[in-house]
């Protein structure tokens, strides 16, 4: 299949899409993970953004440096009761309110990716549900105090439809992450905060591709609009219109981000 090709479009993508947003943006660990183009795009889009980093917080520095404009880096475990507690106080140091959240975390240990899925030991499976869903609900309760009306929270998703081979207990824990997204969904609408996920295709990130038997070319052969599984910058676009005041009545839903695959893939 020819290259796919996601021109940006400066007026749908360009200064002003977020302007004056402030975003917390978990997740970023390299330069090709999505977090990272998202924090890049929503800068470019005129957010402001603050970032988090699990147990590597010098690394994260160092690639958060390469962003274009300066981003704090706030050391942040979502499994920690007590970084989740101080979370809203570190924040408050760099702004006084969050108009977005990206959830980009999850974990899953190798039996979580074992071939006999029902011989997972339930201490490993316990922790990609709490890493990969559960923190969804947490990270933003100890944010809640911050989020403003009109705020947009966006989980990174994979389709939690499917039984998908090799993605076993992740996957059960992308399901698990699409039904706490509705929940807070349901529970936040009423102070006018929006809380959606965006479901992309296969990405070759360092988490994607340590996922045994991962593999994308099917992907692109069966989705409609193709597929590059190099172009994270198109789902970090996507992710940025889900912050964004243009979709203020889209609440719990997944936006897909797929290429299409999803209506027409095997």
């Amino acid at each position: 299949m020819p290259e796919v090709k996601h021109p940006v479009d400066a007026t749908a993508s360009g200064p002003g899409l977020l302007a004056g947003k402030r975003l917390l943006v978990t997740g970023i660990l390299t330069p090709n993970s999505i977090a990272y183009h998202v924090a890049e795009q929503a800068q470019r889009a005129g957010a402001q953004v603050i970032a988090t980093a699990f147990g590597r917080l010098s690394l994260v520095e160092r690639v958060c440096a390469r962003l274009p404009e300066p981003v704090p880096v706030i050391e942040l475990d979502v499994t920690d009761t007590a970084h989740r507690d101080r979370l809203a106080a570190a924040v408050g140091e760099h702004t006084d309110g969050l108009d977005g959240i990206v959830h980009s975390v999850a974990h899953g240990s190798p039996a979580c990716f074992d071939e006999d899925f029902a011989a997972a030991p339930w201490p490993d499976v316990a922790r990609s549900l709490e890493v990969s869903a559960y923190s969804l609900a947490s990270l933003t309760h100890a944010c809640r105090g911050l989020l403003a009306g009109g705020a947009s929270i966006v989980g990174l998703d994979f389709d939690g439809q499917r039984a998908w081979e090799g993605y076993n207990w992740m996957g059960v824990s992308k399901a698990a992450l699409e039904s706490v997204a509705r929940y807070l969904a349901r529970q936040l609408g009423p102070e006018r905060i929006r809380v959606n996920l965006v479901a992309a295709g296969p990405l070759r990130t360092v988490a994607a591709t340590s996922v045994p038997g991962f593999d994308s070319a099917h992907w692109a052969e069966h989705a409609p609009l193709g597929w590059d599984d190099r172009d994270v910058a198109a789902v970090a676009r996507t992710c940025c219109a889900v912050l964004s005041d243009w979709m203020p009545v889209t609440s719990g839903s997944v936006v897909w981000a797929d290429g299409g695959y999803h209506i027409a893939g095997p």
